[in-house]
């Protein structure tokens, strides 16, 4: 009978040591082992997307960089780990769960949007919050632990609205979309669902039909001198090519995400089209002045100009607002140890940024708030690719 007693106590000592190997660092409930506030990233650091990933982990370890130089929050200091996921979604899971091992208590999601809809799922069901600088998609940010810096796809049509209702109020404009295409016609439906009632809007659209002749729109638009364009880069090359001699030269061609890229298209020379081509943004890289002029000025000086893009301006503002997130709870009264869990911190953060959380002065926007739904809320700015001839 001792010996059975014996045994039986000996097992549940066993089974007790393993529960608590368990609770290592890695652990989303038990982070006992940190002595810094822990970030964890994926993103693509090699492969064709490389050049993102670089400029978020570059920028968000200049963050972080710059907040421990600081003093850090209360004296404890922040520590960055970015892992790379090649833009390959297969890898997320082996990615995320390093990142727990590694003791990640905040996150910045993932880089891009594939492999975030893989991150998503996974940080939900450890109750992990992250705010991802750049992963768009519109699926991103639907559990209650996710947030965006960036716009999201389909939410770029009430941020276009917003902008032309601030800078063209009372003028008349024109839209050029595609009317059997969800990406373009949805853009331009929240577009118009936002748009101020001062503004008079000339509307013309195409289909695949007559995608290669725009003639007929060419001229319902020749008189428009902002003309916003919700589609890809395709047509409205086409469209600006047969255009360029029709419609003002000191016009003003206004895109969202479908335009980047449309300076290094194959057969087109952007440089003989005499409008200003310009799209829908939260950072200008060309910045001369504030905060945007500061972050650029930072980054060269460290990296070079190779990675300089809204990718890094995102996560850099990412970074600041989790910090003032995590600063704004504790001045309210809230505990934030450096061994607190990635469960529990995400429960603090998820109060602060569904309960009006304000983070001002970003290289992305003077003030930047977000809806319960994950999006965010921001001023969007006129990036000009191209400057008038």
């Amino acid at each position: 009978m001792k010996l059975t007693k014996l045994t039986a106590i000996v097992m549940a000592l066993v089974l007790c040591l393993g529960l608590f190997a368990g609770c290592s660092s890695g652990d989303a409930g038990y982070t006992a082992d940190n002595t810094e506030f822990v970030i964890g990233v994926s993103g693509p650091l090699t492969g064709g997307a490389a050049m993102y990933g670089q400029a978020v982990k570059n920028s968000a370890q200049m963050a972080v960089d710059e907040i421990n130089a600081a003093g850090g929050l209360n004296g404890i200091k922040f520590k960055l780990v970015a892992m790379d996921d090649m833009h390959d979604a297969t890898k997320i899971s082996t990615n995320y769960s390093s990142l727990l091992e590694g003791g990640m208590q905040v996150s910045l999601g993932t880089v891009t949007t594939a492999p975030g809809l893989e991150f998503k799922n996974l940080s939900a069901d450890d109750n992990v919050f992250f705010l991802t600088p750049s992963a768009s998609g519109d699926d991103i940010p639907t559990n209650p632990n996710g947030y965006q810096m960036c716009f999201a796809d389909g939410n770029q049509g009430k941020v276009a609205a917003q902008f032309v209702n601030e800078n063209l109020a009372g003028q008349t404009i024109g839209v050029f979309y595609k009317a059997d295409e969800a990406y373009s016609k949805g853009i331009y439906d929240q577009f118009k669902a936002n748009l101020d009632d001062s503004i008079t809007v000339v509307e013309t659209s195409f289909t695949d039909a007559n995608a290669t002749d725009f003639a007929t729109q060419i001229d319902t638009l020749k008189d428009c001198g902002f003309i916003f364009m919700p589609t890809y880069y395709t047509p409205a090359s086409i469209f600006m090519t047969q255009a360029k001699d029709i419609i003002a030269a000191d016009a003003v061609y206004y895109g969202c995400d479908g335009f980047d890229g449309i300076d290094s298209i194959e057969g087109f020379d952007i440089t003989s089209i005499p409008q200003a081509v310009t799209m829908l943004s939260h950072f200008n890289s060309k910045a001369t002045d504030g905060k945007a002029k500061e972050f650029i000025d930072k980054y060269v000086a460290a990296y070079g100009k190779d990675t300089l893009n809204q990718f890094g301006a995102s996560a850099y503002d990412c970074v600041y607002a989790i910090y003032g997130a995590m600063k704004k709870a504790i001045d309210e009264g809230k505990d934030i140890p450096v061994t607190i869990s990635a469960s529990d911190l995400c429960d603090i953060l998820k109060e602060q940024f569904e309960g009006g959380y304000t983070f001002t002065n970003g290289v992305t926007g003077d003030s930047i708030s977000w809806d319960k739904s994950g999006y965010v809320n921001k001023s969007a700015i006129q990036y000009v690719i191209k400057e008038a001839n």
